[in-house]
């Protein structure tokens, strides 16, 4: 593969540093920044990283040799990571929309038949070749949005065969697509209807039949479950994070979105690697995820599409919470793929810094996904996932806000996006 050197960025962020543990309190505010920065890639492998003109003088000898890119006047980062979204489904719930403008409230449609239970009926409708072009071309927004790794969830199904129709489409994203997808089961998304008088036998189905069994095909590396009141309970959602952790399963949670539930202290206690939205989490629930190391993932997107007040990032943040972001990108509560406009979010509705949301969606965002080691920092050794942004710096990312400023995506060292357009004749795959 040709070397590729990524010349004059007006300011490289490197997250440089500790990669072993998530950042919190001030750590998040240090992104590392080096000015007329460079980097060398070779094998899809970042090689060097440093000023140009130590660059230039390192590789004098094979300059010829590189595809090179002049980043002056841009900013670069690493890849945007997104470590929660619904990437798998099928059906659009547009009309949700207007009766939440009047007045209905989210858990009021889910119960009234709407919600996750109407992409349910259309995902176990689609074929597999539907529901993988859908993604497909959802995968090729995100990259279009700076994004080059992407979690994805099950969970529109929750009986086996959509449940396994779903994630065999996200191997399959991740085999074809560029993008790196990296599936969770999700079983425990909500109570099916045929099962609402009897919860209890369909979490018997979960952890003796379909935790098992995902876990047995290698079809998922984490378990999450929506722990929320008319959902999941704290106790139940316990035995299903403890059932996917017996067959090798990380846990996840969703947690205290609607009211406080527990649920960020349950996260503590399970040794979750994430606890996501926490919208009411307690201040206790906080503590204990900070004292543990518990990821929260924030989803600012969510709650600006319900019309409801964010999570409170900044005091997770002061509390020594690692604090990460993702669109949540969904047909239903948060139907967007723009990361960077969930960034903006974090500084507008949370009150957190331009410096602290890029490392919420690059190095610590990786945390959530067990994918530091390789990601979300622009480090020897580490893969080559770069977004080149049109702006010179990055308070003008937030401040400029509403605008997709992606010029260049580079994925695994290669070049997927040129001229904010997705660059056809790659065919954008990893083949």
């Amino acid at each position: 593969m040709t070397a590729l050197f990524i010349r004059n960025a007006s300011q490289l962020v490197t997250l440089q540093g500790n990669s072993h543990a998530p950042r919190v309190k001030e750590a998040m505010s240090e992104l590392t920044i080096i000015e007329n920065g460079s980097v060398w890639i070779e094998n899809g492998i970042i090689h060097a990283v440093g000023k140009d003109e130590y660059l230039v003088a390192k590789y004098k000898g094979r300059l010829h040799e590189a595809q090179i890119i002049d980043a002056s006047g841009k900013l670069v980062t690493p890849g945007l990571v997104d470590p929660h979204t619904h990437l798998v489904f099928a059906g659009s719930r547009e009309s949700e929309f207007n009766m939440r403008l009047e007045g209905a409230t989210y858990m009021e449609i889910m119960n009234g038949g709407g919600g996750i239970h109407a992409t349910t009926i259309a995902t176990k409708a689609a074929t597999k070749d539907e529901l993988f072009n859908e993604s497909y071309e959802r995968l090729n927004q995100f990259l279009l949005h700076g994004v080059t790794t992407v979690e994805a969830k099950s969970g529109y199904g929750m009986e086996w065969e959509t449940e396994l129709k779903q994630l065999e489409v996200a191997k399959e994203l991740n085999e074809r697509h560029v993008i790196d997808v990296i599936p969770t089961f999700m079983g425990a998304h909500a109570v099916p209807r045929e099962y609402k008088e009897n919860p209890e036998a369909f979490i018997d189905l979960l952890i003796k039949v379909m935790i098992p069994k995902v876990a047995q095909l290698g079809l998922a590396e984490f378990n999450d479950v929506f722990c929320e009141h008319g959902v999941f309970t704290p106790e139940q959602s316990k035995r299903i994070l403890e059932a996917g952790k017996i067959h090798g399963l990380i846990p996840k949670i969703h947690a205290d979105e609607i009211e406080p539930y527990q649920g960020a202290e349950l996260a503590a206690e399970i040794g979750a690697i994430s606890a996501d939205h926490l919208l009411k989490a307690s201040e206790q629930g906080m503590k204990a995820m900070a004292e543990k190391g518990v990821v929260a993932v924030l989803l600012p997107g969510t709650a600006y599409f319900l019309m409801a007040e964010s999570a409170n990032g900044r005091k997770m943040i002061d509390l020594g919470v690692p604090v990460a972001l993702s669109t949540d990108c969904n047909p239903g509560s948060s139907p967007t793929v723009s990361l960077p406009f969930i960034m903006n979010l974090g500084c507008m509705k949370m009150n957190m810094t331009p410096a602290e949301v890029i490392t919420a969606a690059t190095i610590n965002a990786a945390h959530a996904i067990n994918r530091a080691k390789e990601i979300g920092s622009l480090e020897v050794g580490k893969k080559g996932d770069i977004t080149i942004f049109n702006v010179g710096n990055y308070m003008k990312l937030q401040y400029y806000y509403g605008v997709n400023h992606t010029d260049t995506v580079v994925k695994n060292g290669k070049v997927v996006v040129r001229g904010g357009k997705l660059i056809e004749e790659l065919s954008i795959s990893k083949n």
